[in-house]
């Protein structure tokens, strides 16, 4: 069991690489975005985290703080345009510029094209594509146009469809198309965008689901080259890269990591192995509930 009194976050990349740099990362509150929080932080960001819910927020930025990083909270709901609008002219004026957005807020329910409702289909929208957008353009305008910066957008494996979450799948391929506009049309703006697009990642996000869409999430790593699901720190790590300057030739790109998710084909079968090692440089990393037990290691 790792003794969070002395463990750090053990990132590749080299400390104090953000040091002054200020990153925004909204669903910061948990999973994937708690994750990407802890690792900013721990090379010298000072993290602001987006979410709706303040307690979550607390949370994270308690545990940053006691592992000696620095972070602020921003409690509103990305999908609120007025609420997007205060909420980052408030970071600009408390911490001037922002260096770094991170939009991984996100998140949908398991249910075929033709169950979908109008009402469901439009939250998923809006959670997965508007609040994304509206993130993106407001930052640009606050700071980013002025000074330049880099974004980072979260998506999904929908590479081949996304059959079960089609909301989702049309949601993060706006995402990625979006990506490559604003790519192209602000980088006269000195500023970057890119996606990271995670698949099947063992994350908190999977104790959300019920029903079959549960029973099947031990098995997803079957359907995978890697044999075994990624971790929060593994799509961690990408977004810290696109951000860093070692990125900074990079621009509209979507960085796949999956575990060779989309490749192949049911004419040609996987065989079971256990070659792909795992990193996780995430010292307060939980294994979602879902995953424990028999038959669900990842």
């Amino acid at each position: 069991m790792t003794d969070l009194a002395t463990a750090r976050y053990d990132s590749v990349f080299r400390p104090g690489l953000f040091h002054g740099r200020v990153i925004v990362v909204t669903g910061g509150g948990s999973g994937i975005g708690r994750c990407i929080g802890h690792e900013l932080a721990s090379l010298g960001a000072l993290v602001i985290l987006v979410g709706r819910k303040a307690d979550k927020l607390d949370a994270v930025a308690a545990e940053i703080t006691e592992d000696g990083g620095r972070a602020d909270t921003a409690s509103f709901d990305i999908r609120d345009d007025a609420a997007v609008f205060d909420g980052v002219a408030a970071m600009v004026e408390r911490h001037g510029r922002i260096h770094g957005l991170v939009n991984n807020a996100g998140g949908q329910f398991p249910a075929e094209v033709a169950d979908i409702s109008k009402k469901g289909w439009d939250a998923v929208i809006a959670t997965n594509l508007t609040g994304g957008w509206q993130m993106m353009r407001t930052v640009f305008n606050a700071s980013m146009k002025a000074h330049g910066g880099a974004i980072v957008n979260i998506t999904a494996d929908m590479h081949r469809g996304m059959p079960g979450m089609a909301h989702s799948g049309a949601a993060r391929a706006g995402m990625a198309n979006l990506t490559q506009t604003a790519a192209f049309e602000w980088g006269k703006h000195g500023v970057r965008v890119n996606a990271v697009s995670p698949g099947w990642i063992a994350s908190s996000g999977m104790d959300t689901y019920g029903g079959s869409a549960r029973a099947m999430i031990p098995y997803l790593k079957q359907h995978l080259p890697a044999q075994r699901l990624g971790s929060e720190a593994e799509v961690s790590a990408a977004v810290t890269f696109l951000l860093s300057p070692a990125a900074a030739f990079i621009t509209g790109v979507q960085l796949q990591v999956d575990g060779g998710a989309p490749l192949g084909g049911r004419h040609w079968p996987l065989e079971d192995h256990d070659k792909s090692e795992i990193f996780n440089g995430f010292h307060r990393a939980v294994e979602p509930e879902v995953l424990r037990g028999g038959g669900g290691d990842a």
